[in-house]
Parts: C-alpha cells; sequence; structure tokens
C-alpha cells in the first residue's frame, strides 16, 4: 500500500520496438487513444513510456507490454489536418512497470525506476570499452566502405550511454534488445554486445548485405 505512493503514474505507448535512453525514434500516431496520450503530454509538459509488446499488436487493444520500459520526450511534432501526427520522441531513463491501469484511454502504468550499478573502476573494465569501441568502429567502416566517404567515429563520454548507443544500432532481434535493456550492469551489457559486434563485422563482408548511409550515422561520425 505503501509503495504505491512512490510510484511515478506513466502514459504508456506500447510498440513492436525496443528504444533505448539516449537514442531518437520517429512515431506516426494516428489512433485517436494516442493522440490524446500526445496532447497530455504536450500540456503538462510530461513524458511518457515506451514499451515492447510481449502479445498483442500495436493497433487496437489488449496489447501486453513488457515491464521495463524507456520513458521519452517529445521533441518536434507535426500534425496533419485530419489530427494524424508525426512526433520524433528522445529517450530519457529507464523504468519498470509495478502496475497497469486502464482507467484513460491508453493504457497507463505506475512506475519506479530502474537503475544501473555502479561501474568499476579496473583494467576489465577498460580493456571491455576498448574492444566495444574498436569493434564498433571496425563495424561502422565496413559499413560504410563502399561509400566516398572518410569518417572518424564519435563516442559518447560516458560508458552507460556508450552501451546503450551501440545496443540501439545494432541490428539486432528485440528480445535481445530487451534483455540488454533490462541488464542493470554496464560491463555485463557491453561484454553482451562485443560477440555480436564480432558477428556483424563478418557478415558486413558479405555483398547482399545492408549498407548505411552516412546520414544514416550522422550521430556518430564526422567527415574528413
Amino acid at each position: 500500500m505503501g509503495m504505491s505512493h512512490e510510484l511515478e503514474e506513466l502514459p504508456l505507448f506500447p510498440l513492436s520496438t525496443v528504444l533505448f535512453p539516449y537514442a531518437t525514434v520517429q512515431l506516426h500516431v494516428f489512433e485517436d487513444r494516442y493522440r490524446q496520450l500526445v496532447r497530455d503530454c504536450l500540456q503538462f509538459d510530461t513524458s511518457f513510456g515506451i514499451v515492447l509488446i510481449r502479445s498483442g499488436s500495436e493497433v487496437g487493444d489488449n496489447a501486453e507490454p513488457y515491464m521495463v520500459g524507456t520513458t521519452v520526450r517529445i521533441t518536434r511534432i507535426h500534425t496533419y489536418d485530419d489530427g494524424r501526427m508525426d512526433i520524433q520522441v528522445q529517450g530519457e531513463r529507464r523504468f519498470r512497470i509495478r502496475r497497469l491501469e486502464e482507467s484513460k484511454p491508453y493504457l497507463v502504468g505506475f512506475v519506479e525506476p530502474v537503475l544501473e550499478l555502479e561501474i568499476e573502476d579496473s583494467p576489465r573494465a577498460d580493456a571491455l570499452i576498448m574492444k566495444a569501441r574498436e569493434d564498433f568502429e571496425i563495424w561502422i567502416q565496413r559499413l560504410i566502405s563502399r561509400s566516398d566517404f572518410n569518417v572518424q567515429v564519435r563516442f559518447p563520454e560516458d560508458r552507460v550511454a556508450l552501451s546503450f548507443a551501440i545496443a540501439n544500432l545494432l541490428p539486432i532481434e528485440n528480445l535481445e534488445k530487451q534483455r540488454l535493456l533490462e541488464t542493470t550492469d554496464t560491463l555485463e551489457r557491453i561484454q553482451g554486445l562485443i560477440p555480436i559486434l564480432e558477428e556483424q563485422i563478418i557478415e558486413a563482408k558479405a555483398p547482399a548485405y545492408f549498407k548505411l548511409r552516412p546520414e544514416d550515422l550522422q550521430d556518430w561520425i564526422t567527415p574528413n
């Protein structure tokens, strides 16, 4: 009973995708309930939560979400004459749902923050961070190797932000992304990303592999 007073009330937007903190995503909002969610967030200057759908679909009722998601802030909006909206949102922080409520047109969660463990200061930590950075840079260079661009990869200074940024960009399944989102140990997350990066480096050599354009990596690269 006492715990409910400590929980934050958060509008929820279940999607068939995982969004990490610091990442951005574009959403097309057409259902009446989510138009109302956006209007409420704009009116009261509040965030809402994006959660991966465990069962059900994005359109219609009865979408059951995973219990860990990411709060987002609306950074850009375009409203069409018929009321549909295109919005851009920025990931902020993770949360865990403790209770769901359906008293509003959209799903509401009563949530608590997911806290990251403190990162150890050790040679192992430094080695994992360096390995992830090196593998990521090799992967990016392989993906754009057929373009005319020479690039320098920019990395976030913060280790937690680095781990989320790499996880967000890698083409991996939603269940794996959800596992990485729920992980609270930065080094464990980075350790899990390294074999995925190594696999992607190998696959990037294949001619049929999807090639990223430099503009797809504008937050990561500096053209020379």
